[in-house]
């Protein structure tokens, strides 16, 4: 078998290590082109791939399959794409993404991990070799866990952890089945590691937002205990993982409320419990961290922005095109609060929240997770300060999409989503202070922007629930009548 010591600090971004040995990629690259379109978190779906690129290879563990024991191989992954296939609207216009692997070796694959099979290397270092989905393995999402529980450095990847974080060593692994654009390993009952696929410089917004709200003491986030991100390869390091406290027994907002639809039985107060929960949030990241007011410029740069993707999303969904003129209004609104000097404040804010991003712990319990922001937005974009009313509208859309989701062809707009947008609504309102109604050229602005994201999501991966987005589209844009629910 082929000597691998090489990978051990190879990397192709860096001037101090040495390139990795020839035939690596070129190996590889076969299995990958057939294995990565076929994963849930591959942003890259319906855009061909041209080519591959090999960021950086760590072996955190030896990966030559002597004594039928398994090899473990961090890799970073640059997949380009052809510009012309990007999708309008969602910010992918870069010609690659940058995509996490954890690979395993083996010589042979026991049967229990067959459904991991990633493919065999013919030639390179890895030539004879069985490659697979590392995580299917507790033998190496093991060796994840107490690389978590050691702090230090392997190559490239560093791995952090909070000062007072307990992590026992032994916890069993499982694999998390959710369809996610990330991967989720859970350690017994104490602990989850989210492990990010899609990669860029600088820190994720999930772990950045969800430590400064655990060190501020708020208890609306699950507390992350460790870390581990690539150092060296850019400006600043790219977060790859993030361990938090595991919730057992929590139930999902998303769930409850197509239950309580269902059964025909009352959310509102779950609703307004969870409209408080948000506002707690968003004051304890304004009091966490840097806040802007904007002014102007700003705003109208805002409504541009949005008006631009009302404009690609059009374009790519004719089932918009009617309604285009329409909608503009809205953003129109936006920037002329601008130009008669109203000012909004910007902060920190969840980002992409929905009722699946909420989990109940108990009575008014909530827990918000998953702060990363809208995966398909560049990581620049999902760390900037926004008006929180954003998450709000978020979530408006969310029970929208809960009352219409048994039945999304049913026609008009469900009296059960209204109620617990009201709830909602008025949750936050007892806990900020504010009421976001009280703002309706801005929570329409809002809400019209996610309805359009939806609007072209849906037409792409999901035709059947196009109906959802598009009644949304259809009452927003109608002439605005005083304060929204």
């Amino acid at each position: 078998m082929s000597d691998t010591s090489w990978l051990r600090t190879s990397a192709v971004r860096s001037g101090t290590t040495v390139p990795p040995a020839p035939g690596l990629l070129s190996a590889l690259v076969p299995m990958l082109r057939e294995w990565l379109p076929r994963q849930r978190w591959f942003a890259g779906k319906g855009r061909p791939i041209s080519g591959f690129g090999l960021v950086s290879a760590t072996e955190l563990l030896p990966a030559d399959g002597r004594l039928g024991t398994p090899g473990l191989l961090h890799l970073l992954l640059d997949v380009h794409h052809d510009v012309q296939d990007r999708m309008p609207g969602t910010g992918r216009g870069q010609p690659a993404d940058t995509y996490q692997l954890l690979l395993g070796t083996r010589a042979l694959l026991p049967p229990a991990l067959a459904p991991a099979l990633v493919g065999h290397a013919v030639g390179g270092p890895l030539d004879g070799l069985t490659i697979y989905e590392a995580l299917h393995d507790p033998r190496l999402t093991s060796l994840l866990l107490e690389r978590l529980r050691a702090p230090g450095r392997t190559g490239h990847l560093r791995f952090g952890s909070e000062p007072a974080a307990a992590i026992p060593a032994g916890l069993a692994p499982r694999l998390s089945t959710a369809e996610q654009s990330n991967s989720s390993v859970i350690y017994g009952d104490t602990f989850i590691l989210k492990l990010f696929r899609r990669i860029a410089p600088g820190p994720n917004p999930d772990l950045e937002l969800s430590l400064a709200l655990a060190r501020a003491g708020s208890r609306r986030v699950p507390a992350p205990a460790a870390w581990f991100e690539a150092l060296g390869l850019y400006d600043e390091p790219a977060t790859l993982g993030v361990l938090q406290r595991f919730l057992p027994g929590s139930a999902g907002a998303w769930e409850l409320a197509l239950q309580a639809v269902e059964d025909g039985t009352d959310f509102s107060g779950e609703a307004r419990a969870l409209g408080r929960a948000t506002a707690e949030v968003h004051l304890a990241l304004a009091r966490a961290l840097p806040t802007s007011t904007l002014r102007r410029p700003q705003i109208e740069l805002l409504a541009a922005a949005m008006a631009g993707r009302l404009d690609a999303a059009a374009t790519a969904v004719p089932a918009l095109r009617p309604y285009r003129t329409a909608l503009r209004t809205a953003f129109d609104d936006l920037a002329a609060l601008g130009t008669r000097g109203t000012t909004l404040a910007a902060q920190r804010v969840h980002g992409d929240l929905h009722l699946g991003q909420a989990l109940r712990t108990g009575p008014g319990g909530w827990v918000l997770i998953d702060f990363e922001g809208e995966p398909a937005r560049p990581l620049p974009e999902r760390r900037r300060p926004a008006p929180p009313v954003q998450d709000v509208a978020g979530m408006l859309r969310s029970f929208d999409y809960a009352a219409r989701h048994h039945d999304p062809s049913a026609p008009g707009a469900p009296e059960w989503a209204e109620t617990q947008r009201a709830a909602f609504c008025a949750g936050y309102a007892e806990a900020a202070g504010t009421d976001p109604r009280d703002e309706p050229v801005v929570i329409r602005a809002f809400e019209t922007d996610k309805a359009v994201y939806e609007v072209l999501y849906e037409a792409r991966h999901r035709p059947a629930w196009l109906p959802i987005p598009m009644a949304a589209v259809r009452r927003l844009a109608q002439p605005p009548h005083g304060r929204t629910p």
